[in-house]
């Protein structure tokens, strides 16, 4: 009877099944934004939408990947009570979040921490140079990007140098995103000594790593074990956007934190190669500050990140301060921004009038109404590209890293913050802020209420693909 069907019944009813299997399967298993994305994309193209959604509708990284994680934290779990003793206790809300960042992410908030804020491109990448060419004993570097370009080269060559004096040198970069630099520097260097890794590599293997579009984002090094670099700056030189090289934030620290950012190197390391790293402490800096990592990545069983993001904003009490390349919130962040502003707290969110992804910049537009209406007041900087990534909240706590207020960083990446509970740190923080603001554009909530209707529609398109950006 069903054999005799025509072509086009067999077609419909193929169509139609994907469709209903959609309707039961999708929503069970993924975020409710991130349900209705796939299910308009399935409803529309499902021979397109079903074969997408099984490669990159969910979060998935390998059974070996989580053991491995699970093991790591297991590890960094064990050193941290080892130092209870030495624990710090952050005063106001910074309690609070202490204690939700170290449940999160494994990291106690420890005392004596020197915390230097680098916001100046080419000297921040001097100055890793430099404690390269100084170390005696250890180099660990981790990044996203690595170009095959001035940057990547004298990174590079600083790496061959240290190896030739002995010191153990490891590199962890991203498969894709540092491809570049793979290409260009990784035979060399392994040749000249230096341990390279490409995490969550791609083709065959991804398989064994996890959904195809996962991507490490952390940047951080470590020298040895004593001084410790992390924040949004890439090893690549600033022209990410013609015209508009990238604005970084760069923390350059010593004391306890260090040690934090070598047990989260090893633990990366851990998981892309096997091998366990041995993680020693760092000792105190007299009159250092209080200070914690925030790891977040799929391998958690929370999205470290946008917990803690929310919970700052839950505590703000005066002014809250956020900067991002890209903002394409869940509608946790958004709720929290929203209720921040409305009960009298002046929340300002830092965007780039520059943008080297047009789709997430039309993403964003689509979350200003609400905003501007609740009272967030929302800037877009002039003169870079802002690709730095910090926060602050009232005089008390500062959020600087690789952590991008969108739902990738959220659930995708692998990235990593400091917290600083230092209220100098904090200051000099505010400093840069006000430098920032001071070369930005208010968005006026007047004039932003009369654009086009063609750019509403756009912008609203481009937000059901939140998921994706």
């Amino acid at each position: 009877m069903f054999l005799g069907l025509h072509p086009g019944w067999w077609l419909l009813i193929v169509d139609w099944t994907i469709r209903l299997a959609a309707l039961w399967w999708i929503p069970t298993r993924s975020r409710p934004a991130a349900s209705r994305s796939w299910l308009l994309l399935v409803g529309f193209v499902p021979l397109l939408g079903l074969p997408l959604y099984l490669l990159l509708g969910q979060p998935w990284i390998s059974r070996e990947r989580r053991a491995r994680q699970a093991r790591a934290s297991e590890r960094i779990r064990e050193a941290q009570a080892r130092l209870a003793a030495q624990r710090a206790t952050p005063d106001g809300a910074g309690m609070e979040i202490a204690a939700l960042v170290e449940r999160l992410g494994d990291f106690q908030p420890m005392p004596g921490n020197a915390v230097e804020l680098l916001d100046d491109y080419d000297d921040s990448l001097r100055r890793l140079v430099a404690d390269i060419d100084a170390a005696t004993h250890e180099v660990h570097l981790l990044y996203y990007l690595m170009f095959d370009d001035a940057v990547g080269a004298a990174v590079a060559e600083a790496l061959l140098r240290a190896s030739a004096r002995g010191v153990r040198c490891r590199l962890l970069l991203d498969a894709v995103g540092a491809k570049p630099g793979l290409r260009a520097w990784r035979k060399r260097l392994q040749a000249g000594g230096v341990g390279v890794h490409a995490m969550l590599p791609g083709g065959l293997r991804w398989r064994r790593s996890g959904r195809m579009d996962l991507r490490n984002h952390r940047k951080l090094a470590v020298i040895d074990r004593a001084t410790g670099y992390t924040g949004s700056q890439n090893l690549a030189a600033p022209g990410f956007v013609p015209g508009f090289p990238n604005r970084e934030l760069v923390v350059r620290v010593h004391g306890p934190a260090v040690a934090q950012l070598a047990a989260l190197f090893a633990s990366d390391w851990y998981l892309e190669t096997g091998e366990a790293l041995a993680v020693e402490t760092c000792a105190a800096m007299p009159g250092g500050g209080i200070a914690q990592v925030l790891p977040s990545g799929p391998a958690y069983p929370f999205e470290n990140a946008r917990d803690a993001v929310v919970a700052l904003l839950q505590r703000a009490r005066r002014r809250v301060v956020l900067a991002t390349p890209y903002f394409v919130p869940d509608d946790a962040v958004l709720a929290a921004l929203r209720i921040a502003a409305l009960t009298g707290v002046e929340v300002v969110l830092v965007l780039s009038r520059s943008n080297n992804q047009t789709l997430t910049a039309w993403a964003q537009a689509s979350y200003f109404d609400d905003l501007l209406a609740a009272g967030v007041r929302i800037v877009l900087y002039r003169s870079h590209f802002l690709h730095a990534k910090h926060l602050s909240v009232d005089d008390d706590i500062a959020l600087i890293g690789s952590i991008n207020l969108d739902i990738r960083s959220f659930a995708l990446n692998a990235e990593v913050g400091l917290l600083s509970y230092d209220r100098h740190v904090v200051a000099r923080l505010h400093a840069i802020e006000d430098a920032c603001l001071a070369d930005s554009e208010r968005v006026d909530p007047a004039a932003w209420a009369r654009r086009p209707a063609w750019r509403r529609t756009r912008d609203g398109i481009a937000r059901l693909a939140d998921s994706l950006l």
